[in-house]
């Protein structure tokens, strides 16, 4: 249903994006830009109708007063992989931008696997449009990431004495992970495809490190910080690392899924499986409610924590004044920034969602007897 019937349907029950209209505000304030996760995906957003200009509107959501809107471009994660696949989601996002910025958007967030599509500061996007404030929204998802860790943890009873390994310590996230869960007293080891990546890691944190999760041994919890095909668990994986007869907690913050769906549902009792990196807040809303947010794999009230950034950045400059945020470079991902966003996140009464898997409540967190 999501093709452009879809399409038409959110359009014509905006009520609040009609007032706006009539009103004379712009169209929309933040725009979040993303690729596709992958084929399944594409499927939903398009249906049999893929755009002539390459990109769409996606779901919209509202939050104190911000309109924010998918944009979604006809790229997925996998075609981003290789050159021509890069080049023409870099081209597309620029389209991308052009239309929001016509329509009034202030903020734009790269997200999924757009992030990195310019660079590590973005510097050539942001003057091209010198008007729009850029973030990559990993401050967000760090800080709601952090918040689910440290529940999941606890909720299993998992004391500082546990093993922990993160999938992808290299990355933004996994290697804040690392950082955060170290300082917390955890043993900390490290997995992921790239080797060099990985030793660097280890040298600077002084981790174990492999490329084998079988010179990893045994571990009590996984926190999957990528979605590599080179580091992705599925149901063998999950058997190399479970302490016998206990299930394996797995905190996945990857998009798309490095546990996904279907190798979850093929062992699902040998796992506690925890979506990571969302916020919540009551005042969230999607046009089309449930239509909207189960397209996205999550629940009422629930956006993903990069999404939340954007909207609360809008939130802090636009309408509570805090305009020195505007002149924060957001691709800049520490302990600052992350401090930033929370005040930010506060303000705008965002917190961390109840757990869920795939969108649906997490049952327990019991490990036990399996």
């Amino acid at each position: 249903m999501m093709g452009e019937l879809w399409r038409w349907l959110v359009a014509l029950c905006d009520v609040r994006g009609w007032w706006r209209l009539l009103t004379g505000q712009a169209a929309v304030d933040v725009v979040f830009i993303s690729n596709l996760r992958d084929e399944a995906e594409r499927q939903r957003f398009f249906g049999r109708w893929r755009p002539r200009s390459g990109h769409a509107n996606g779901p919209r959501v509202y939050l104190n007063g911000v309109a924010g809107r998918i944009r979604g471009i006809d790229v997925t994660a996998e075609e981003m992989l290789s050159k021509e696949g890069r080049k023409r989601a870099q081209q597309l996002f620029i389209a991308a931008c052009e239309w929001a910025e016509q329509r009034g958007a202030r903020v734009i967030l790269l997200a999924a696997s757009t992030k990195r599509l310019f660079g590590r500061d973005g510097r050539a996007l942001k003057a091209r449009f010198p008007n729009l404030l850029f973030t990559i929204g990993d401050n967000g998802t760090a800080t709601m990431l952090w918040s689910d860790i440290r529940r999941a943890l606890r909720e299993a009873r998992l004391l500082h004495h546990a093993r922990v390994l993160v999938i992808g310590p290299y990355g933004i996230l996994g290697e804040a992970a690392t950082r955060q869960l170290l300082e917390a007293g955890y043993e900390v080891l490290g997995y992921g495809g790239n080797a060099s990546a990985l030793a660097e890691i280890s040298e600077r944190y002084g981790i174990a490190v492999s490329t084998d999760l079988a010179l990893l041994g045994k571990v009590d919890a996984v926190i999957a910080c990528t979605h590599s095909s080179t580091a992705k668990l599925d149901p063998a994986a999950i058997e190399l690392l479970r302490q016998p007869g206990r299930r394996l907690l797995v905190v996945d913050v990857a998009e798309p899924a490095n546990l996904d769906i279907d190798a979850y549902a093929r062992c699902r009792d040998a796992v506690v499986r925890q979506d990571a990196g969302n916020a919540f807040s009551e005042r969230l809303h999607y046009v089309l409610g449930p239509l909207s947010w189960s397209m996205l794999m999550l629940s009422k009230g629930v956006i993903f924590g990069c999404f939340a950034e954007a909207m609360a950045l809008y939130h802090a400059i636009h309408q509570r004044g805090e305009v020195h945020l505007a002149q924060v470079d957001w691709f800049v991902v520490d302990e600052v920034n992350m401090q930033r966003v929370a005040h930010a996140l506060d303000h705008a009464r965002v917190e961390v969602p109840s757990p869920r898997c795939f969108g649906t409540a997490v049952p327990s967190f019991r490990l036990g007897e399996t």
